[in-house]
Formats: structure tokens, sequence, C-alpha cells
């Protein structure tokens, strides 16, 4: 599979208005924030595919940009060109909260297109680094983190490449539903609490390396779930309850409202980066 595609300028990939998905309402804002000169953050809403994607790029202006935009254009490729099959021994990891999804009818085809996806959008960044002569290691990464709806089935599969964040709020409770792939989070969960590393220090992203190891889960979802997809732009410096008070005032009527306030909230709490909320709520 190859994959023609050219970005002269930033662009934003789906633009800020509702976008109605077989899931439920959804809606999305990036903003360049208070002080980078250029956004190297994106997001998709796809209708159609059930798609719901946000990349933070990294690279620096036309390096970053490109990478965010083009990842997500290669993921969206590949899941609109890819049959789903059913396979029953695949060498994934497999990560489930669902204990009566039946796996070689439902969550297999999903995890094995998905996990197929990301490294598809891994290897069309690398390649691009290696032909502008990056090393390996070097040139422009995004994070890639997202959830795809299956339409006939009831299961949300979500993957994950990075330290954008997809929160859930559910039973008046946020939770996070990804983990941060930091050395920051690393060192957190090894006990440190000195000298911690930078929180944007990155394990892994999609471009700088051959190879990546994409978190991969399937999450079965109930009516009035809601969905937050966002860049650490927002959630670096802003407190989790207060996320999780806009959250709770949230509804299928006031999504615009709701991400608007959400990057007012990053950008007073001290955000220094480019800040992408995206918000969807279940039928």
């Amino acid at each position: 599979m190859q994959l023609d595609t050219t970005l002269n300028n930033w662009k934003q990939l789906s633009p800020s208005l509702y976008h109605q998905l077989a899931l439920g309402p959804a809606y999305g804002i990036t903003d360049v924030g208070l002080v980078r000169k250029s956004n190297e953050d994106n997001f998709l809403i796809d209708q159609e595919l059930g798609l719901v994607v946000v990349g933070d790029g990294m690279g620096g202006h036309h390096g970053g940009e490109i990478a965010s935009f083009e990842a997500i254009v290669a993921l969206r490729s590949f899941i609109q060109s890819s049959r789903v099959e059913t396979a029953s021994n695949a060498p994934y990891r497999l990560e489930v909260d669902d204990p009566d999804a039946t796996w070689s009818d439902e969550i297999m085809p999903a995890v094995i297109t998905l996990f197929d996806a990301v490294e598809f959008a891994n290897a069309q960044i690398y390649a691009r680094n290696l032909a502008n002569n990056q090393t390996d290691g070097q040139g422009m990464g995004t994070t890639l983190t997202g959830l795809w709806h299956c339409p006939d089935k009831n299961l949300l599969t979500v993957f994950h490449v990075g330290d954008s964040r997809l929160y859930r709020y559910r039973a008046n409770e946020l939770n996070i539903l990804t983990r941060d792939q930091t050395l920051y989070q690393q060192a957190i969960e090894d006990g440190m609490i000195e000298n911690l590393p930078a929180r944007n220090l990155l394990l892994q992203a999609i471009g700088p390396t051959e190879s990546i190891k994409p978190e991969v889960r399937s999450h079965s979802y109930q009516s009035g779930d809601l969905y937050l997809l966002c860049s650490d732009g927002l959630y670096g410096k802003t407190p989790h309850s207060v996320i999780e008070e806009i959250m709770r005032n949230t509804h299928a009527q006031n999504l615009e409202e709701s991400c608007e306030n959400l990057i007012s909230l990053a950008k007073a709490n001290g955000s220094t980066d480019n800040i992408t909320a995206v918000l969807l709520i279940c039928h």
C-alpha cells in the first residue's frame, strides 16, 4: 500500500463542527496555544469509519505538523482499504475489559486491523525521515491516540502511542483509559519521588524508529459515556479535578462549549503547548 499525500501548510483535518457518528455526536477544537508559533497538533473525526484520532506532532515547524497530519491520514487510509478478517492466532498484545466478548468474532479483527494500521502509519513517517537523511531515533514524529467504533459490534477499540490521552467520564467519575508512554510516567510507576525526568520525554512515538509497540485495547461502552481525546497541552498543567468538572457538565448539546472551556482552562493554567480537545458522547 502506498500513501500519496503532501502538505504545504498546516490544515485542520476535521472542521470544528458537530459530527454525527453512529456512536453519537462528536466535536473537536485544536488551538496553537499561548506560546508556540505554529500548531503541530491535529485531529480527525471520520463519521463513516467511526474513527476519532488525535496526533501531537514533534520536530519543529513543518516537521511535527507534517507528522501528525500524515500519520492520521495514513491510519485512516489503511482502515478504509483493509478488509477485517477473523483471526484466532495473531502475535499481538491484547488487553480486553469485556469478559463476555467473543475474541474470534468481535475483538480480534478490530485489534489486528488497528495494530497494522498504526504500524503502517509509523512506516510512512519513518520512511520520510530516512528520505530526509535522518538517522534512527531522529526526525519528525507524532503521538497517535484514538478510538474506532466497529459499526456492527458493541465495542470500541482504542489505540495509543505516545502521551496524548483518552479519558472516559462514566457514572460521575473521570478515568484515563490510556497510559502516558513517557519517562516521567515510568519513573512514577517505579516509585521515584525526586529528580523526576521532564514530563514530555516520550518512550515511543510514530516516526522516529522503525518499530513501535502500540497499545490496542477493546472496551465495551454504555449510553451516556463521554470520551475526551486530548494532547498533553490540555492536561499537562490542568488539574484532573478541573477537567472532571467540565466533563460533569457536558451533554450532547454543549460539546462545542465544553471544548472551548477545556482550551481556555488549559491556557489559564499555564499551558505552553498546542492544545487539542475532542469530545464524543454515546447515545
